[in-house]
């Protein structure tokens, strides 16, 4: 605001003072109102920290828990001879080190739902739709059971079809 004339800072002047004397003086009644609506902040701001404190709290899994988990419910199923990893599954079990989590890959979705991928040899002769059906309900149960995560979907490839005869051959072979 741009003053022309010394009247109008004067004018300025006296329509502020005015305000404040039109706001009235604060009483001792007005300060104790003031201070317990600090104090009552003040509780308040302990409270949230309080909530806060509570809310930092956390628990999570690495998906190679999860996948581990999933790993060792699918083999626990009946006609489940192994489990089919990848190329980098091969190298890691040919310098000697056993991977558990061998064929599994998880996703964990937004709502922190489960999606299993399996992938799995199944001993020949055994009906594929029941190994599936066990494998799902094995799974879903362990995971819910040592996690309390909920499985959204499994996905069951089977990779191969052999005799338990013919697994053991080529497992004694890696050896």
């Amino acid at each position: 605001m741009a003053f022309n004339t010394k009247v109008d800072v004067a004018d300025t002047e006296l329509e502020a003072n005015e305000a404040v004397a039109d706001a009235g003086d604060v009483t001792l009644e007005d300060e104790a109102l003031v201070e317990a609506e600090s104090d009552a902040d003040e509780d308040n701001e302990e409270m949230d920290d309080e909530e806060t404190d509570e809310s930092e709290d956390s628990l999570t899994y690495s998906n190679g828990v999860i996948e581990k988990i999933v790993a060792m419910a699918t083999r626990e199923v009946p006609h489940v001879l192994g489990m089919k990893g990848n190329l980098m599954h091969f190298v890691q079990e040919q310098f000697g080190a056993e991977n558990l989590t061998k064929g599994v890959t998880v996703e964990v979705t937004d709502d922190n739902r489960v999606v299993v991928n399996i992938s799995v040899i199944i001993e020949y002769g055994a009906y594929a739709p029941a190994i599936f059906d066990d494998v799902k309900a094995r799974v879903t149960e362990r995971l819910a059971a040592m996690t309390g995560l909920e499985v959204a979907g499994v996905n069951l490839r089977i990779e191969d079809v052999i005799t338990p005869e013919e697994y053991e051959h080529r497992t004694s072979q890696h050896e």
